[in-house]
């Protein structure tokens, strides 16, 4: 038996299996349920398209734009974490708008379903196909659409196609002089397609906020191949409804996103980085406020984490060692950065920590002096996802609050987590400054972690509970994807779910787009 997420099932009879074997459903009948679960399933042959249709697909993607050897597509048809596996007979991958269309097109013209994938680095499995005997997925990936299409210095804009790494990105932002501010762990591997699917934050949400606030203009092909062409770089388009922001969120369920016009800020010429030791949320959060005062829109990132995040990167990740030689609660990774030439960007940081540390807000603390030790900070802020993997199994929750609630949340969640799970370690991180915390539960030592998982649907629904208590939600930048679905349905039903039912419904009536996240299938 292997660990799988459950699936969209169409019978008892019918489960899913890809055509090495993986187990992929389970016998419930159920047409879709959420959470990992374990599961006993029968072996079937995946029901392909007609080689007609195998061989249309093909051509329309173009030489060099297909796989469909299964060894060569296993990596695209596992999540993450590895909660999801799935199956596709075909990945295809256009190099052009053009070629998305025709492929849309056709697709939609044979009620063939597609499921859109950019770099594969999602945590909800909102990426991953799941075939079924009566109703294949293909994989559609941005990897070929690749190109920086035009950057306006200017204009402070970029225009880029879907399938642009973000590091690249920032790189090419970079070498005109310009920042693209979006920054995330995964920026070495996720592209902005996904990005935009996902309405991504990030680090430095609190100043330069979400993909929302970030994107200009979108191209995007349609459901039935029709391709709306957005590209404006305008700061002022007051024509009617904002088309583009349907599709920003929208998880590939909507259309098939091509690229997009971006905003570009000003290079910062100084930049400050700290790490600090506080004693208690509280703290960090009486920090927080301090540094919006003194700092005001100077201030970029501010991270915050606990101490078993930061061990488990010290225990597992190579080259980390501690920033600081206390044994603190409770840390803050703090960065300010500036275009102004002649600001002393070192010196006002810390001449505000040498009041914080005179109030005792702060404990202890330490300011990069170099590039290098700054991105050492920044590594360590950026491996915790992977360190809190290696140590073992792990049920975790993205949620966000109001910032001034973040201390009631992690108090009330922990205590309800480790009266529920007698030994659990609560290993809780993210971003203080928006309210964004990765509230994660790692298995007491040396239990099994099967049983652990088991738990994962009875313990979400109470964290998420307490989030929602707080004026929170359930899902701040990860989206819904499948793992999710019944939490929309529990928290955005009525008017709101039926709305964006009925919008999905106008743009792709026969469901081919992503079928099976957001909403349930069928």
């Amino acid at each position: 038996m292997e660990r799988v997420l459950r699936a969209r099932i169409p019978s008892v009879e019918s489960v899913l299996c890809d055509p090495l074997g993986t187990v992929l459903g389970c016998t419930t009948g159920k047409r879709h349920c959420n959470g990992p679960a374990f599961y006993i399933s029968r072996f079937i042959s995946l029901t392909a398209l007609s080689s007609q249709n195998l061989a249309e697909l093909k051509a329309l993607a173009g030489p060099g734009g297909f796989v469909e050897d299964q060894t060569e597509l296993q990596p695209s048809l596992t999540e993450w974490r590895g909660l999801f596996r799935g199956a596709a007979p075909l990945m295809l991958l256009p190099d052009s708008t053009a070629a998305v269309a025709a492929i849309l097109g056709f697709c939609h013209q044979h009620r063939i379903a597609v499921v859109p994938q950019g770099g594969n680095t999602g945590l909800v499995g909102g990426a991953i196909p799941h075939s079924t005997a009566d109703r294949p997925e293909i994989l559609l990936s941005a990897r070929r659409l690749n190109r920086i299409r035009a950057i306006d210095a200017a204009n402070y804009s970029i225009t880029a196609e879907a399938g642009c790494v973000l590091a690249s990105l920032q790189a090419a932002a970079a070498d005109a002089g310009r920042l693209f501010p979006l920054s995330l762990a995964a920026e070495g591997s996720c592209q902005l397609g996904g990005n935009l699917s996902t309405n991504a934050g990030g680090t430095a949400v609190l100043r330069f906020g979400t993909m929302r606030e970030l994107v200009l203009g979108l191209e995007v092909v349609l459901p039935d191949g029709r391709v709306l062409d957005g590209l404006r770089s305008l700061r002022k388009d007051n024509t009617g409804y904002d088309l583009k922001q349907l599709f920003i969120g929208a998880e590939g369920t909507l259309g098939f996103i091509t690229a997009a016009s971006c905003k570009l800020f000003a290079q910062p010429r100084h930049t400050a980085t700290a790490w600090l030791a506080v004693p208690d949320v509280a703290a960090a959060l009486s920090l927080y406020g301090a540094a919006r005062d003194s700092l005001g829109d100077e201030l970029t990132a501010f991270e915050f984490a606990n101490r078993l995040s930061l061990d488990f990167v010290i225990k597992h990740i190579p080259g980390s060692r501690a920033p600081l030689a206390g044994d603190s609660p409770w840390h803050v990774l703090l960065e300010i950065g500036t275009a102004r030439e002649s600001a002393d960007t070192g010196g006002d940081l810390e001449r505000f920590l040498a009041g914080m540390l005179e109030r005792g807000t702060v404990t202890d603390g330490t300011v990069a002096t170099s590039g290098a030790q700054r991105d050492a900070l920044w590594r360590l802020r950026h491996s915790m996802s992977e360190g809190q993997k290696i140590e073992g199994a792990s049920i975790k929750h993205d949620i966000s609050v109001p910032v001034s609630r973040v201390g009631e949340f992690v108090a009330r969640a922990s205590a309800w987590a480790e009266a529920a799970v007698p030994g659990v370690r609560v290993v809780a991180f993210g971003h203080l400054g928006d309210g964004n915390v990765h509230f994660n539960l790692s298995q007491p030592a040396g239990t099994d972690p099967a049983a652990f998982l088991a738990r994962w649907d009875e313990i979400a629904a109470q964290i998420h509970q307490i989030a929602v208590d707080f004026g929170g939600s359930f899902s701040a930048e990860h989206g819904i994807g499948s793992l999710k679905v019944g939490e929309l349905e529990r928290w955005r039903g009525g008017t709101t779910l039926q709305l964006m039912r009925a919008i999905k419904g106008v743009l792709d009536p026969h469901d081919i787009m992503n079928p099976g996240k957001l909403f349930r299938a069928g």
